[in-house]
């Protein structure tokens, strides 16, 4: 009988044991949910004070300049009165939306022949990369010098860095990161890409190009990374009678805040002259670090490009860059 009850009294006592161990247990589970949530939540709490952070600093550090881009429909650009109907309608939507506009009434028109290289197989287009040249006109005469541009242009700034466009010729390069703002699906909408160039002003025509990749990587030796044979052609796109003719005609600045002042013109392409292709309306402007962190003005550049786009939508074409035109395909 003693044996019975001390039996008894120790499998109570396990009971009891057990019934405080699983209550522990318990109870240590729900410290340790409410731990997990308090740390994801001071984690996420942390990440957005961080991404708040990042925002409040503006644009990325690498970025040299922002540029707004509209496509406008060709009909009748070739006409001044019509360009002078724009202006008057960009000056209008300023003082509606606050923005100070300085009108440059006396500027000129400038010209230039616009035409880009590739290889057979569209090694650059196919790499994010663009080869342009420009060559300034007098009237109908072409000047012995011309502008070469390299850039890669992707929808991410770091594929946009994949190559770098830095010359090896002792010639006066600008390099350029751009933050490319253009209109997006649909009127009011924006999408960007991003664009890493080196932009020689002075090299005499002449003395462009041989037509095969290894002279293009005598100028830009980064290209070397291309998974392409050196004696490959390179050509203009679309043949020689792909040159585009361009006309820029700058209409003034834009003033979004005291160090974000923008440039603002229109470029008409032609095939010829009285045979508009496709225009673009574009503001631009440079970024510093006396102008980085002004958020505001930021903004207010590109609030102004949203609503730009609702108060000329009937000027508006579809498409994304002039060069997706001379491609046949968007980027």
């Amino acid at each position: 009988m003693t044996i019975k009850k001390t039996h008894s009294k120790a499998v109570a006592l396990t009971e009891k044991a057990e019934k405080a161990e699983k209550a522990i247990k318990s109870k240590t589970l729900k410290n340790l949910k409410k731990t997990k949530v308090s740390a994801q939540l001071t984690k996420d709490s942390l990440h957005d004070k961080k991404s708040g952070s990042d925002k409040k600093l503006g644009p990325d550090k690498k970025i040299t300049n922002r540029e707004f881009k509209l496509l406008l429909k060709p009909e009748g650009l070739d006409r001044r009165s019509r360009i002078m109907q724009l202006s008057s309608l960009l000056v209008a939507f300023c003082q509606k939306s606050g923005v100070e506009f300085f009108h440059l009434d006396n500027a000129n028109t400038g010209l230039r022949n616009v035409f880009f290289y590739d290889t057979p197989g569209e090694h650059f287009r196919r790499n994010n990369l663009i080869l342009r040249v420009r060559e300034s006109r007098q009237n109908v005469w072409v000047d012995d010098w011309c502008e070469v541009t390299l850039k890669c242009r992707a929808h991410t700034l770091k594929d946009s860095l994949h190559y770098s466009p830095k010359s090896a010729l002792p010639l006066k390069v600008r390099l350029r990161l751009k933050e490319e703002i253009l209109r997006g699906d649909g009127l009011g909408t924006t999408r960007m890409i991003y664009s890493n160039n080196a932009i020689l002003d002075t090299v005499p025509l002449n003395s462009v190009f041989d037509r095969t990749l290894q002279s293009v990587i005598g100028f830009f030796p980064d290209l070397k990374k291309l998974e392409a044979a050196p004696e490959l052609p390179v050509q203009i796109v679309g043949g020689r009678t792909n040159k585009v003719l361009e006309a820029c005609l700058p209409l003034g600045n834009l003033v979004f805040g005291d160090g974000v002042q923008a440039h603002c013109e229109v470029a008409i392409w032609m095939r010829s002259v009285g045979d508009p292709i496709i225009g673009e309306l574009a503001y631009s402007y440079r970024v510093n670090d006396e102008n980085r962190g002004d958020l505001q003005a930021h903004k207010k550049a590109d609030k102004f490009f949203k609503q730009l786009q609702l108060a000329i939508g009937d000027w508006l074409a579809s498409g994304t860059t002039k060069t997706a035109l001379v491609y046949g395909r968007p980027e």
